[in-house]
């Protein structure tokens, strides 16, 4: 059978590479998103914590990325209670931590943390800073920015085009949390939600963003960086393996990803930027998990719409992600 024959789609899917990351996260907190209804902004319904004697017993450190006095955490199953323990370790309204980067103080999103934490990762929390108003002429149809996740809710650019209509915005940088379009709270929705509000924001108009930047150390003050190449920094997690984390049922540990898996998941991830605009290595790993014994395109395009319908894949962007994990399975890099 043809691939993409019978196939339902719920909604058109973007094209452009310019809007959306991830999270990185990416696979959501099931609560209420800015589309609203029942649609794939609406809550999930996933699987219930495990029981605390379920969950991995597992030590690690933290400090908050601008100074802080080390702290320890534990007992933690996915992101969303990752930054609570965060949040009682230091005190803080859990709402406050916007995201954490690993074994790096400084606002470095190819350092990201996302679906996985190497067992000897040092864990920095970057918590709420300055919030500020920003007014965006739309000049050009994209606007070079590509969108990620916390994990929990929270929307971050995580590149920034050169020369691109944001890249002239100075006060707009990297690890920033959007809020809100022209007054419309994003708390909740999915980072492909944020790309296609963006995305279809008329060209020629001002639109308003409200903002929070991550608070800063002393010498991080007058940072502000476009984002590294995707898959240029080391890959993350480090010593005898990593945690995963889990949007639905409980963390696992894992051995590090293979040659195979860590290439897969980077093509992934680069595919999804170049169709939705989004980057989202826990996303991208989820794919390749589903993809990688599979015997050809229409059984992965089969298990994408079982597990993750909602995004609507596009046929062409589900052959691609088949080769790409083809390709990684034979050494083409």
């Amino acid at each position: 059978m043809p691939l993409g024959l019978g196939r339902r789609k719920k909604a058109p899917p973007l094209v452009e590479n310019e809007e959306a990351e991830p999270g990185r996260g990416g696979l959501g907190v099931g609560e209420p998103g800015l589309l609203g209804g029942s649609g794939v902004g609406g809550p999930q319904m996933g699987l219930p914590p495990p029981p605390p004697a379920l969950r991995p017993r597992l030590v690690f450190h933290t400090q908050l990325a601008h100074g802080s006095p080390t702290g320890r955490i534990e007992g933690f199953t996915n992101v969303k209670e990752l930054y609570g323990k965060i949040a009682e370790a230091f005190r803080l309204p859990a709402a406050e931590v916007m995201f954490c980067t690993l074994n790096t103080h400084k606002v470095d999103m190819d350092k990201l943390l996302g679906g996985q934490i190497g067992l000897e990762d040092f864990i920095f929390a970057h918590v709420k800073g300055q919030r500020k108003e920003v007014e965006v002429f739309k000049s050009e149809e994209a606007l070079g920015l590509t969108i990620t996740d916390n994990g929990a809710g929270y929307h971050l650019p995580q590149r920034i085009k050169e020369g691109s209509v944001i890249d002239h915005m100075q006060l707009i940088s990297v690890g920033d949390m959007i809020e809100a379009i022209n007054g419309q709270s994003l708390l909740g929705c999915r980072h492909y939600e944020v790309a296609r509000l963006l995305k279809e924001l008329p060209r020629g108009r001002t639109f308003t963003l409200k903002l929070t930047e991550p608070r800063k150390a002393f010498d991080m003050i007058s940072q502000r960086s476009g984002g590294g190449r995707p898959g240029s920094g080391p890959s993350v997690g480090t010593g005898r393996g990593t945690l995963r984390l889990r949007s639905r049922g409980p963390a696992t540990v894992e051995d590090l990803p293979s040659a195979f898996e860590e290439k897969a998941i980077e093509k992934v991830d680069d595919l999804l930027e170049s169709y939705m605009g989004i980057r989202d290595t826990e996303l991208a790993a989820t794919m390749v998990e589903l993809g990688k014994d599979k015997k050809n395109p229409d059984e992965l395009a089969e298990a994408l719409d079982e597990r993750l319908g909602d995004f609507a894949f596009p046929d062409e962007f589900v052959f691609d992600v088949w080769g790409a994990i083809g390709d990684a399975k034979v050494g083409r890099y």
